[in-house]
């Protein structure tokens, strides 16, 4: 690239922190570094024209979990480890919140519900036995209960007659949050380059040297916070996971409103701008769906649209207005990768899928790795 000499000192010299990812993970983790240390060069390198991950394309759910998948995490993790993600999921929820307030990240807490398929009766009494060891679990966390038994009340099919409903789940506006935490950061001095994938990285001394498919240069200290992508850069811990999404255009008089969970959290819908938002589906096909090509199969689409018709809005007229795809990452563990990976080099990946509500923590974790 022809880059100028006042480029080249604007953009690339004298960098003290080089964040890969502008998503919930890179923007928080530059505001707390920056916060931390004002007089520091800040600057994040992004492959996408947005953030190119899931942090503009997951499905707005201020969630932390729903009673079955607390359920199966329990099956790999102990009661200590299942609360303190469900804690640092909460924490992440309330970081976010405050730094970009309410109002402008659209949120709303309407409340969370599981639904179970007329198939799934033993899981469903198996959830409804266990909502009082759970809820004393939480109580620490939230000091309240925070499930409970629901009757369905919006109409579904094909569903046990009851839901499980959470009280202190919510939903936002993905698009809002992604433009405030963009606008905070550049109000802060951030610089943010666009468009820009790294290649390769290498420590040369006190230093990271940078190739890029623009330029190659060099910075004090490299943080990784692409979460889904982070497997190309090195980190094999991190697998990902594809998901498909799509809405419907606007539905008169819809009266469907919270967020929903259903057959394990592997399908997750909501309202927004009175339309239905339906993902999900990569159970259907695990190894097609670990990848980070962000399109679509007909597989996952053509169940998406079925279960719209036969469980959602079964008596309803609707049209598909748009799909799409994002990428997560996930292991075999679900905490969060936070750690230093050499001298200079740092890491906050693995959000398993809740990057919207641990994200924020997970930013400041990796900030408070630089000392």
């Amino acid at each position: 690239m022809n880059f100028s000499y006042w480029e080249t000192k604007t953009w690339f010299s004298n960098i003290d922190y080089c964040i890969i990812g502008s998503g919930i993970t890179g923007l928080n983790c530059a505001l707390d570094l920056k916060k931390r240390f004002p007089n520091s060069r800040v600057l994040i390198l992004e492959r996408g024209i947005l953030p190119n991950g899931a942090s503009t394309k997951n499905a707005g759910f201020a969630c932390f979990g729903s009673m079955s998948e607390i359920l199966d995490d329990l099956k790999t993790h102990t009661e200590d480890e299942v609360v303190e993600l469900v804690k640092k999921r909460v924490e992440g929820l309330k970081l976010l919140r405050q730094t970009i307030g309410d109002t402008r990240i659209g949120f709303r807490e309407y409340g969370g519900y599981e639904l179970f398929t007329s198939e799934d009766g033993n899981l469903f009494e198996e959830c409804l036995s266990e909502i009082p060891r759970i809820n004393a679990l939480l109580k620490p966390v939230f000091g309240k209960e925070v499930f409970s038994k629901e009757k369905d009340d919006f109409n579904f099919r094909n569903i046990q007659k009851n839901l499980i409903f959470n009280r202190f789940e919510g939903q936002l506006n993905t698009g809002k949050m992604m433009d405030a935490l963009l606008f905070k950061a550049q109000s802060a001095g951030i610089r943010i380059l666009n468009n820009i994938s790294v290649e390769e990285f290498s420590e040369a001394g006190d230093s990271v040297k940078i190739n890029t498919d623009k330029l190659e240069f060099s910075v004090k200290k490299l943080l990784i916070a692409t979460n889904g992508f982070a497997s190309k850069l090195g980190i094999e811990e991190v697998k990902p996971a594809r998901a498909q999404v799509l809405i419907t255009k606007p539905i008169k008089d819809l009266e469907i409103k919270g967020t929903f969970h259903l057959d394990k959290g592997y399908y997750y819908f909501r309202n927004i701008d009175d339309r239905i938002l339906l993902g999900g589906g990569r159970n259907l096909d695990f190894k097609t769906e670990e990848t980070t090509e962000i399109t679509q199969t007909s597989l996952i689409q053509n169940r998406l649209e079925e279960i719209l018709k036969t469980t959602i809005l079964p008596e309803t007229q609707f049209e598909i207005d748009h799909r799409w795809s994002g990428i997560m990452g996930v292991g075999k563990q679900k905490k969060p990768i936070v750690k230093q990976l050499s001298e200079n080099i740092y890491c906050g990946v693995r959000l398993g899928g809740m990057g919207v509500a641990i994200g924020s923590l997970v930013g400041k974790e990796l900030s408070e790795l630089i000392k």
